[in-house]
């Protein structure tokens, strides 16, 4: 009997979880497994209704985890995402509001909230928040796979250095296909055998921390790439394109209030994917092989910890930084307020806690997983995060469901050498849509409304419109239901910080363009 079972089998409770006044108590130090994706959208998993992906080892995390079933990002795009998650404040808020923005040196992540040096701490895979390959925020063990943000790297960092998958790759005999620069290319990358590729690289270098610190409490996030562009990987044929199914609303034409920012990514889209049913299901059969390339790595990960005994004293969280809209509206990528982008798997395993049901169907945001760890770990944290813990919904202490935000701030300039026929905007339209900024707000009952300042908004009814096919910002039936959620954002924005202005019921949401 090893020491958890020994606890358990006499009563005695988890202070950190704070269980059981009465028995005697006994501070355990629990592990953090935190495991995530990019890119990967919420129905790409059994958990979430999606039965033709092959992910056997998320399929069984999922059966021992809580399981989240409306979980939205804070922004859906890489870096801001990120630093959400990582630190628990709004990407407004700590100025993250774009990509290729560095944390800054006045937040603090898991390991700087803890302060406890009893700990290891571990980062691995993809970072995305300044300084790529260089340790940093606490975490002692860092293992990098990116090189393309070498241009971003601060004063004083050797632009030359390069990740621990380059040398990784060197090792097992490959030179770079980029010799000008002595990188290796995500296209490259995808192109080896399984073995070879990143989420087997992570899996190899996780195994290799839990060996080494199976005896030390440890805090470890392992970050994988995939399912993210250039999609493709050793299994793009493990799905047949005549077996899978095309998104509800691929055929969704994107009425004239649509949001024009979203209309020039279709063309762009097209222009990069194809136009065809046929192309898009080429391209979401590559998706799903990246999805279940990672599930079998991320199995690997699993069995070491089961293998060390260490699952029982782990906590597993799995999630991703955002979605994929994956021809759904005949877009892809993220970028948009629609579903398929905002709303991610979210999987928390407990090994302590046996509440049921454990499926949530309380809508959350990724803002509360800082705070739910620190609860976890049983961390008085003095700084006042923007989330807040979701163990009162796990252990059904609360069934409370709250309004979900989101913020979308332009990540790129309009860049006129990749303006195509840009559905025959001037410049300064083309300039005023792409510097658009969108908050969004989902309330309890599935109302959902994107107020956008220079494009159209948006307001669906999700209960009744899931695919969001109908986008009724502009019928007056529905004025006091946007003022009514216009007000929520305002409220939000005030709590946050944020001072983006956004237009007022008076304008009618619809900006005229042609």
């Amino acid at each position: 009997m090893n020491k958890i079972d020994t606890i358990n089998a006499l009563g005695i409770s988890f202070l950190f979880l704070g269980q059981g006044c009465n028995a005697p108590t006994i501070k355990v130090k629990p592990n953090i497994l935190f495991i995530w994706t990019d890119e990967q959208a919420a129905a790409t998993m059994e958990a979430y209704g999606n039965e033709i992906i092959k992910t056997p080892f998320l399929n069984q995390l999922a059966k021992e985890s809580f399981v989240f079933q409306k979980a939205y990002v804070t922004q859906p795009v890489s870096t801001p995402s990120r630093s959400s998650i990582l630190t628990g404040y709004y990407p407004h808020t700590i100025g993250l509001s774009t990509n290729n923005i560095p944390l800054p040196d006045t937040i603090s992540c898991l390991p700087g909230l803890m302060n406890n040096a009893e700990y290891e701490y571990g980062y691995l895979g993809k970072w995305h928040l300044g300084n790529e390959i260089f340790s940093q925020k606490g975490f002692k063990t860092w293992v990098s796979i990116e090189d393309i943000y070498s241009e971003f790297y601060g004063r004083g960092k050797d632009k030359n250095m390069r990740s621990s998958y380059h040398h990784w790759l060197l090792n097992k005999g490959y030179r770079p296909d980029q010799q000008n620069v002595n990188k290796f290319s995500r296209e490259f990358a995808s192109t080896l055998p399984l073995e070879h590729c990143k989420p087997a690289f992570l899996e190899e270098k996780t195994c290799e921390f839990l060996e080494k610190n199976k005896h030390n409490p440890f805090i470890l996030y392992v970050n994988f790439l995939e399912p993210h562009m250039p999609f493709s990987g050793p299994l793009n044929n493990m799905y047949k394109p005549e077996e899978i199914t095309l998104p509800e609303s691929f055929t969704d034409s994107l009425e004239k209030n649509e949001p024009m920012r979203y209309k020039l990514k279709k063309e762009r889209v097209q222009n990069n994917y194809g136009t065809t049913e046929n192309d898009y299901r080429k391209l979401i059969g590559r998706y799903w092989g990246l999805v279940s390339q990672v599930d079998l790595s991320i199995g690997g990960i699993l069995k070491k910890l089961k293998e060390l005994d260490l699952d029982k004293n782990t906590i597993v969280v799995f999630t991703s930084d955002h979605g994929d809209m994956m021809g759904a509206h005949q877009l892809v990528e993220k970028s948009v307020m629609y579903q398929e982008a905002i709303r991610i798997p979210l999987l928390i395993k407990i090994p302590f806690i046996t509440t049921t049901p454990r499926i949530i169907e309380n809508q959350v945001s990724q803002i509360d997983i800082m705070p739910t760890l620190l609860d976890l770990l049983h961390i008085n944290n003095k700084v006042e995060l923007q989330g807040k813990s979701l163990m009162p919904l796990i252990r059904g202490e609360s069934n409370t469901v709250d309004y979900v935000f989101i913020e979308w701030n332009p990540d790129t300039p309009y860049n006129p050498e990749k303006r195509g026929s840009d559905v025959s905007f001037n410049e300064k339209e083309l300039k005023q849509i792409w510097a658009s900024s969108t908050r969004t707000v989902i309330a309890p009952d599935g109302w959902k409304l994107c107020l956008t300042n220079n494009d159209n908004s948006q307001l669906f009814d999700l209960q009744n419109d899931p695919y969001e096919k109908n986008n009724l910002i502009s019928n007056p039936d529905y004025n006091d239901k946007i003022a009514l959620l216009a007000q929520k954002i305002k409220e939000w924005q005030k709590r946050t910080s944020d001072t983006l202005k956004l237009p007022d019921i008076e304008s009618k949401f619809i900006y005229g363009f042609k």
